[in-house]
């Protein structure tokens, strides 16, 4: 786990506070709807509600990663670009993109 200083040194959500304040917002949205699904799957509810709600939640999270894509493209990705380092924080994107399924 990356200690304080190093995340704001490869950048972070410390210049963005209000779209940190609604990322942890939408997060915790998220957790309570897992619990949610928790107590539907423990109650064995109808399993087309249960997945109606992954699926909201999945689009929670997908929300969330535009979120903090468009942030960091904002200012890490703006920053590296005008720095002369653009392709290396475009690479890094790239490679997140993979994992990001539903984006």
């Amino acid at each position: 786990m990356p200690t304080h200083v190093e995340t704001h040194k490869r950048g972070g959500l410390q210049h963005l506070p209000q779209t940190k304040r609604d990322l942890l917002r939408r997060i915790r949205t998220v957790r309570g709807h897992i619990a949610g699904i928790e107590e539907m799957i423990e109650s064995e509810e109808y399993c087309v509600e249960i997945l109606k709600q992954i699926a909201a939640v999945q689009a929670s999270l997908s929300q969330i990663a535009q979120i903090l894509t468009k942030g960091h493209m904002q200012t890490c990705l703006t920053e590296a670009i005008q720095s002369g380092k653009g392709e290396e924080k475009i690479d890094e994107l790239m490679e997140v993109f993979k994992y990001l399924k539903n984006f």
